[in-house]
């Protein structure tokens, strides 16, 4: 039997061809997409966000009129009071309510009003009062809340705007600092007064359904914002210190983290001999690295590689950093005697094809995890190593058997993360045989090469923008199973021979990024003393 829901005819002011026999009839454009240079911030800056996307109307400028998006030319009170409240005269244009509702949230995203600019309007009695309703805000719907909720928004919004992935407030004695970790540096802002220091506690502890009057143990709680529609979960963390309670945000974006593997750095012969791995039905795939290195990133751009309509793929995580759809999600729970190990066991009743260990702590994880993977499952897990060959050595130092690591580990993954250059900025320099020598051999390759450099300009910081990775795949094939199985391989002979069937080291890999203008030297130095050759 057909569906009559497929048969509807769209909306009226979905349909292109009515909206342009309409503004044909009444004599106005019509825009069927709504270019961005024509939005105006500036305009929107006394309208509530609210109210715009209620109205589906929007003011804009195009070839320097002032002129508003609207989806019915008929309502034209809306249009007057538009007109009246911004005090100018409006010229109709015609689009598709999608494309205006779409319009709004870019044009009220991209508002200049930073916390600096709100802080130097504040009133002296901001402190009075402090929301406590602890649901998901919208950052762009500022204007009515409490100041200090306001304070909050701006700088969360500030903060996601600027690609910020923590947001720390640190107490001092005479001033409380605010400060963004924008592609792995930490960045200070303009810093609050401190006399508004525990109104904002307490308000982002009201935001993670914290204990506000709790101020000597530390808390942890996770609270949801919007940005319009996109959603960002925040980690909130509190600990006291001398000078009162230090709060750390980690903003968690599924927009900025969810990628495929083909955005992450890899290089072709990686991705391909990576991708062939997850082909694999069973046994263990391991990504090492230390804490903040991107490993969770590549575990779920793997996950999202896999069929999860036909493969029953399960996690268990500590934490959840983002729900994946489709995919069931375990948080371990110690207090409760929900271990790792524990969950892992519970896991294996669950008829699992896939299984993610978020992380290998100890012998117990490790040998359930390895068993797993030799009785047909697909197994991934994380190790914090510097580089692949040290993986299997720490597996080794667990207690793992030789023979079950031999049996059951298809690959490793090493990784780090260094920060991409500018395109719009870098410039082309000469590195000199003295500057590369502290770095051996491999590095004077560079010697005299053209490569890049940061410079410097307002849509980057310090000639950087992003995150790439490096990587290093150690593919196990027979031979390197057999030096494993044989419980005498030292890191040293395991990459020794990794490195003769083919496996870019990640300092290799740092170098050819430079060449390719990917990121420069300075970033490859910075981490230079642990990936370099020993």
């Amino acid at each position: 039997m057909s569906n009559p829901e497929r048969f509807k005819a769209p909306p009226a002011d979905e349909d292109p061809s009515r909206l342009r026999a309409l503004a044909d009839r009444y004599g106005l454009a019509f825009l069927p997409s709504v270019p961005p240079e024509i939005l105006d911030p500036a305009a929107v800056e006394n309208l509530p966000v609210e109210w715009a996307r209620s109205h589906c109307i929007l003011p804009v400028k195009i070839a320097g009129e002032y002129c508003v998006l609207t989806a019915d030319p008929e309502r034209i009170a809306d249009q007057e009071y538009l007109a009246m409240l911004l005090g100018r005269d409006l010229r109709p244009v015609l689009a598709p309510r999608s494309e205006i509702l779409q319009s709004i949230e870019r044009c009220f995203f991209s508002r200049d009003h930073s916390p600096a600019d709100f802080l130097r309007e504040l009133p002296a009695d901001a402190t009075s009062r402090v929301d406590e309703r602890p649901h998901s805000e919208d950052l762009l719907r500022a204007a009515e809340e409490a100041p200090v909720t306001q304070l909050v928004n701006l700088i969360l919004l500030e903060a996601v705007k600027r690609r910020a992935s923590d947001i720390h407030f640190e107490p001092f004695e005479s001033r409380l600092r605010v400060r963004y970790r924008i592609d792995g540096l930490l960045y200070e802002q303009t810093s609050p007064p401190k006399n508004l220091e525990a109104a904002l506690v307490s308000r982002l502890k009201v935001m993670a359904r914290m204990d506000i009057a709790e101020k000597r143990l530390p808390q942890d709680g996770m609270a949801r914002v919007r940005v319009g529609e996109r959603e960002i979960d925040i980690r909130v963390s509190t600990v006291p210190v001398a000078e009162g309670e230090r709060v750390v945000l980690r903003l968690l974006d599924r927009d900025s983290a969810l990628l495929p593997l083909s955005a992450l750095g890899m290089s072709e012969e990686v991705l391909r001999k990576f991708s062939t791995l997850l082909g694999y039905s069973t046994g263990m795939i391991v990504v090492a690295g230390p804490t903040g290195s991107g490993k969770t990133t590549t575990l779920y751009a793997a996950l999202g590689q896999l069929d999860t309509a036909r493969r029953n793929i399960l996690t268990i995580e500590d934490p959840i950093e983002y729900q994946l759809p489709n995919i069931g999600q375990i948080q371990v729970k110690p207090k409760i005697g929900l271990t790792f190990a524990n969950g892992l066991r519970h896991i294996l009743r669950q008829d699992p094809d896939v299984i993610l260990v978020g992380e290998t702590r100890d012998l117990e994880t490790a040998e359930i995890a390895m068993r797993a993977a030799l009785t047909g499952h697909l197994v991934f897990t994380t190790l914090h190593t510097n580089d692949a060959p040290s993986a299997v050595l720490r597996l080794a130092d667990m207690g793992v058997e030789p023979y079950l690591i031999a049996a059951c580990l298809r690959g490793v993954l090493a990784q780090r993360l260094v920060r991409r250059l500018c395109l719009q900025c870098r410039r082309p320099t000469k590195l000199r045989a003295e500057e590369l020598d502290p770095y051996g051999p491999m590095a004077l390759e560079l010697a005299d090469k053209p490569v890049w450099a940061p410079g410097g300009c307002p849509a980057c910081l310090e000639g950087y923008h992003g995150r790439t990775g490096l990587f290093e795949l150690m593919v196990m094939d027979a031979e390197l199973q057999a030096i494993v199985r044989s419980g005498g391989a030292g890191v040293d002979r395991l990459r020794a021979a990794a490195e003769l069937r083919g496996m870019t080291t990640l300092f290799r890999d740092a170098l050819n990024k430079v060449v390719e203008g990917v990121t420069s030297l300075a970033e490859v130095v910075g981490i230079a003393e642990i990936v370099r050759p020993r």
